[in-house]
C-alpha cells in the first residue's frame, strides 16, 4: 500500500467520525485525485482534511466540506447541477461522479483554464464550465435539479433560487448578520409553496463577488 492510499483511508475515517455518512459520497472522495488539483508545493497535504490555497488568492475546500455539501444535495444520476465557483475544480469533479451534468461557473479565467485542463485529463466529460458572474447564475441552462455556492454570499441569492426547480436544493455559505465576518451554511429547499431554509454548521468561505476578475486574472 502507498503512503498515498493509506492518508486517503486515514482521511475517509476521519470523515465518518465527522458524521459524513453516504456510501457514495465516500467512495467518490477516494476515487477522486485531489492532488491533481493541487500545486507540486502542497501535494503531499492532498489527503490532510484541511483547506490549501490555489491560484488567484482563493482555496481548495477542506474535504469534510466538500463531502459534507455534496451529502446535502442528496444526488443521484438523473440530476443536472450549478456550481457557482469552480476553483481549483475539486468540488465539481466530485460532483460529476455523482450527477448527469455539473454546470459550474468561475470569475477567475486562469482557474477556469487549469480547471478545464484537469477535467480534460481526467476523462470527466460531463462538466460544462463558462466564465462568468456567479451571481447571475447560468440562465440559459436553468432550472437546475440542484445548486451549490462554493463562496460565502451577503445573503442566499435571489437570482440563484429563481433558477431551481419545484424541488430542487441548493447549499449556500452565507454571511451572518452582524458584520463579525461569521458564516453558516444554509439548505435552500424550493417547492411549489415556496422556499424553506435550514441552518447547517458554520464554515469559512472566501466572498461570493460579483463581475469578473481582471483580465490576468
Amino acid at each position: 500500500m502507498t503512503e498515498t492510499d493509506r492518508s486517503k483511508i486515514e482521511l475517509i475515517m476521519q470523515l465518518r467520525q465527522l458524521g459524513v455518512h453516504s456510501a457514495k459520497v465516500l467512495s467518490v472522495l477516494e476515487r477522486v485525485p485531489r492532488e491533481v488539483f493541487l500545486s507540486a508545493n502542497f501535494r503531499d497535504r492532498a489527503y490532510d482534511n484541511t483547506a490549501l490555497p490555489i491560484e488567484c488568492g482563493q482555496t481548495i475546500s477542506q474535504p469534510f466540506v466538500v463531502a459534507y455539501m455534496t451529502e446535502q444535495l442528496d444526488l443521484n444520476e438523473r440530476l443536472k447541477v450549478l456550481e457557482v465557483g469552480t476553483g481549483s475544480g475539486y468540488q465539481a469533479a466530485v460532483l460529476s461522479r455523482l450527477c448527469r451534468r455539473v454546470y459550474t461557473i468561475e470569475r477567475y479565467r486562469t482557474l477556469l483554464k487549469e480547471a478545464e485542463s484537469r477535467f480534460e485529463a481526467l476523462g470527466y466529460h460531463n462538466i460544462t464550465t463558462k466564465l462568468g458572474d456567479g451571481h447571475q447564475g447560468w440562465p440559459e441552462q436553468a432550472p437546475f435539479d440542484r445548486i451549490i455556492v462554493t463562496a460565502a454570499a451577503e445573503g442566499v441569492p435571489e437570482t440563484l433560487v429563481q433558477q431551481l426547480k419545484p424541488g430542487g436544493v441548493m447549499i449556500v455559505p452565507v454571511e451572518k448578520a452582524g458584520g463579525r465576518g461569521e458564516q453558516v451554511l444554509i439548505r435552500v429547499e424550493r417547492s411549489e409553496d415556496g422556499i424553506r431554509e435550514k441552518e447547517l454548521l458554520p464554515v469559512r468561505f472566501v466572498p461570493l463577488l460579483a463581475g469578473l476578475a481582471p483580465r490576468n486574472g
